[in-house]
Order: C-alpha cells, then sequence, then structure tokens
C-alpha cells in the first residue's frame, strides 16, 4: 500500500483511497458494476468513491476489501486508518454554508498541493490579496449578501492564504495578466496596497510572481484563468481546476493534464522575469 505523505489533507487522502480501490478491483478483473451491486450501489458510485469526489463509508469499503479478496489484517488496517484520516473535516468545513460543494473540493486540494501554478486574468490570486481587497473583490461578486457574511467570505480567504505559511506548504507560482494589476478593485488606494504587497511577497522563497504584459499580445492562454495543482505522493496525479461562473471543472486525465500544463509553460516562458515584474508593478504603482 501506499505510503501517505506528511501534510496530506482530507481530500488529497480520500482521492488516494480512491485510487487504491480501484487498483484493487482492476486486479481482480471486476467491473464497476459488480462492485456498485455489492455494496447495494450503482456504477457511478463506485466511480464516484474511485475518483475521490464523495466520502466512503467504513461499511463499504470493508465490503469492498472483502470483496477484491483483501484478507491480511494489516492491509485492511492500513486502508481503513487511511479511511478514517480521510473523513475527518478540514479546517475549511465550517464555512460549509458559505462554500459551493464544488469549490470546497478546491480548497481541500489547495491544502494538500506540494506546487500550485495559477494563471489569473481578472483578479490577483486569491491566495495573494490583501484584506481589503479581497473585501472589495468579494463585495462586488455578492450582490445582496449581508456584511456579515461578507466578513465571512474575507475571513476564509484569509485563512487559506495561511497554507504558504506552513512548512510544508507548497511552492506557489502565478502568472498575473496585466489588465488584472491595472483593474482598480477598491480604488486607487486599496489596488496600490495590493500591488504592494505583491512585492513584499516576491521576497518569500516559495513565492514566484510573473506579469503577462499587454505588449506581448495574444497568447496561449486566451481561454481564461485555470491552475494547475501537484502533490507530493507520486500517487496522486496533477489536477487542474478550471472555475466557472457557478461550477468547476476538475480534470486529472493525463492527456488534459499535458495540455494544460504545456500552456503554462509557454506562459511562463514569455511572461516577465522576476525582476522585469518588481519593474512593472513599482511603474503601475506610481502611475496611480
Amino acid at each position: 500500500m501506499t505510503q501517505v505523505q506528511p501534510g496530506s489533507g482530507p481530500t488529497a487522502l480520500r482521492i488516494l483511497l480512491g485510487s487504491q480501490l480501484r487498483r484493487l478491483r482492476e486486479a481482480r478483473g471486476l467491473s464497476r458494476e459488480e462492485a456498485g451491486h455489492l455494496i447495494r450501489g450503482s456504477e457511478s458510485k463506485i466511480s464516484r468513491m474511485e475518483l475521490g469526489r464523495v466520502g466512503l463509508r467504513e461499511r463499504d469499503v470493508a465490503d469492498l476489501l472483502t470483496f477484491y479478496g483483501v484478507e491480511d489484517e494489516e492491509a485492511r488496517s492500513a486502508i481503513m486508518d487511511l479511511l478514517l484520516r480521510a473523513n475527518e473535516p478540514g479546517w475549511w468545513h465550517r464555512f460549509n454554508d458559505l462554500l459551493p460543494s464544488w469549490f470546497q473540493t478546491y480548497v481541500g486540494l489547495e491544502e494538500a498541493a506540494s506546487r500550485i501554478r495559477t494563471y489569473e486574468v481578472q483578479f490577483v490570486p486569491g491566495l495573494l490579496q490583501t484584506k481589503e481587497y479581497a473585501r472589495a473583490v468579494i463585495t462586488a461578486g455578492s450582490a445582496g449578501i449581508s456584511p456579515e457574511e461578507i466578513a465571512r467570505r474575507v475571513d476564509l480567504r484569509m485563512q487559506r492564504q495561511q497554507v504558504l505559511e506552513r512548512s510544508d506548504g507548497p511552492f506557489f507560482w502565478a502568472v498575473i495578466d496585466e489588465a488584472a494589476l491595472r483593474r482598480p478593485i477598491g480604488g486607487a488606494e486599496v489596488t496600490r496596497a495590493q500591488l504592494e504587497h505583491l512585492l513584499d511577497l516576491m521576497r518569500q522563497p516559495n513565492i514566484t510572481i510573473q506579469v503577462m504584459p499587454f505588449s506581448f499580445g495574444g497568447h496561449s492562454a486566451e481561454g481564461g484563468a485555470f491552475s494547475v495543482l501537484r502533490f507530493q505522493d507520486s500517487e496522486l496525479p496533477d489536477v487542474v481546476y478550471v472555475e466557472q461562473l457557478a461550477s468547476a471543472l476538475y480534470l486529472d486525465k493525463r492527456e488534459e493534464v499535458d495540455r494544460y500544463s504545456e500552456v503554462m509553460e509557454r506562459l511562463c516562458a514569455v511572461s516577465t522575469t522576476p525582476g522585469e515584474t518588481t519593474d512593472i508593478l513599482r511603474r503601475i504603482i506610481k502611475e496611480n
């Protein structure tokens, strides 16, 4: 069985557990439909379990292990222990009333990632936002919600940022379109403070910021923002996250991930160097 890396969050552990169950099923030459019938479920339920998209019940996993011929007590115990850890709620669960289910998955993956590369068009990435900038973004996109709920949403975003301060936190690499830096979110003062914050963040060894300048013209990521997450555990595939208006895509098929990774590589190749990033940020600050 796979050795679980320290710091893995429950979302990553659920994906890892699902992949182990899939390998056990395939080794026995069984279909998802056959496995689903055993646990009084369906083929689609087994698919969701193996992809880590749903929580797994102890009874279902125990029944599947028996069905898959896993009789060794040590092997069964290792998987059941992984199940218990995968079912532990993450810190973000207390914000369940604010977070749509499709974004809860992303927060869990973000918490477990060892590297996050992101391209952003409209705003400064959430993990790099100041509190005032985050409040302005959330307020603009959440018409009709109460000040109390806005405050909780801001608190959630600030707490997400703590992942970058952990000793085992991810390496974060952001390519930001120049338009996002020039858009006056929250007014000139808030925008200026946000740009100065980016300059401060660039001093951290685990944060790299590049800018896609207007001067480059058209480029390979005209389709919009996306993120590519990588995990320390080699059993976990890279995941591409593409957010939409009221949902998100999670892509983990090799050909899909490779396509987005190639686009990210091209973006990084043509965007500013760290020194040029500093220059363009200072220039925009001076112009504000």
